[in-house]
C-alpha cells in the first residue's frame, strides 16, 4: 500500500518556521494501530489523516503517542494540502472528534473557524508557580487545558520550563502567556502528558486564549505570537461562541509512505 504524505508548516509564510504537521490523504480509514505507528514514526506533534465524505472530509489527528480530540495547525495543513488539489475551493469542511471544523482560505490566508473553550478561573497560583519558577499572576482552566497568565512578554520567552514537574499537573497542557510588546498578546504551549514536550505553535490553545484576552483587553480581534523557537503568527478573532483562528502556511515535503 502507498500512502501520500505532505509536511506542511502552518502558522508562518516562511519554510522551517511555524508548525510542522504530516498530513496523509487516504480512501479510507487505515487501522487505528497503523495510523498511530505512522504518526510515532513521522515524530511531528500531529499527524493529520483525512478521508472525503462527498463534498467534506472525515479528519483525525494523531500525536506521536495518542489521537486528540483538537488540533489547529494540522487542519490549517489538511486545508493547505487539499487547496493543491482543489484550488477552486474557498472553504474546506471537516468532520472531527470535536464536530464540524471549517477552513476557509482568502488568498494566503487560511481561517480556522473552531469552538470556544469555556473558561473558569482556579486557585492555583502557587501551584504552578512552584512549578514553573517565576510569579503567576492567574490560572484559568479552558477545557483539559490550563492558562497561566505570566507578568510579560520576556519572562514568556525566556522561561526554562521543567518538563517533569509540568507532566505532574493535572491537565492535558499547559499554557503560559502575557500581554505582548508588538501584538496583542503572546503564549507557549507545553504538553508532555501528550508526547509534546512544547509545541511550536498551537491553534487550538487559541480556543481558550482568545477569550481569555478579549476579556482582558476588551477587544475581539488580535494579533498574537507564540514564543516557541520557530516561532508563528495568528490573526484572532472571537465571534460568539466561535474563535477564527487565521494564518499562512507553505509547504515543505511532499513524499509517499510505503506499507507491505
Amino acid at each position: 500500500m502507498i500512502i501520500p504524505l505532505y509536511i506542511i508548516d502552518a502558522f508562518t509564510a516562511t519554510r522551517f518556521k511555524g508548525n510542522p504537521a504530516a498530513v496523509c490523504p487516504l480512501e479510507e480509514w487505515l487501522p487505528e494501530e497503523v495510523m498511530q505507528n505512522i504518526a510515532a514514526e513521522n515524530n511531528l506533534a500531529e499527524t493529520a489523516f483525512i478521508v472525503p465524505e462527498g463534498d467534506s472530509w472525515n479528519l483525525r489527528w494523531f500525536t506521536p503517542t495518542m489521537e486528540i480530540e483538537l488540533c489547529g495547525h494540522a487542519t490549517m495543513a489538511s486545508a493547505f494540502m487539499l487547496a493543491l488539489e482543489f484550488p477552486e475551493k474557498k472553504a474546506f469542511h471537516f468532520h472531527t472528534l470535536s464536530g464540524e471544523l471549517v477552513v476557509t482560505r482568502s488568498g494566503e490566508l487560511y481561517t480556522l473557524d473552531f469552538p470556544v473553550r469555556p473558561l473558569l478561573t482556579v486557585q492555583l497560583q502557587q501551584l504552578i508557580a512552584a512549578c514553573l519558577g517565576v510569579d503567576v499572576i492567574e490560572v484559568t482552566r479552558a477545557g483539559k487545558t490550563l492558562i497561566a497568565e505570566l507578568e510579560d512578554e520576556e519572562t514568556v520567552r525566556a522561561l526554562k520550563p521543567d518538563f517533569a514537574n509540568i507532566s505532574t499537573l493535572d491537565c492535558s497542557g499547559l499554557i503560559i502567556t502575557a500581554r505582548g510588546e508588538a501584538c496583542d498578546f503572546v503564549s507557549r504551549f507545553f504538553a508532555p502528558r501528550l508526547g509534546i514536550n512544547e509545541d511550536p505553535v498551537t491553534g487550538s490553545a487559541h480556543c481558550g486564549l482568545i477569550p481569555y484576552w478579549q476579556r482582558r483587553l476588551e477587544k475581539s480581534v488580535m494579533v498574537a505570537r507564540q514564543l516557541s523557537e520557530r516561532g508563528g503568527e495568528l490573526q484572532c478573532e472571537l465571534k460568539g461562541e466561535r474563535v477564527l483562528i487565521g494564518g499562512s502556511a507553505v509547504l515543505y515535503m511532499h513524499g509517499t509512505i510505503f506499507l507491505t
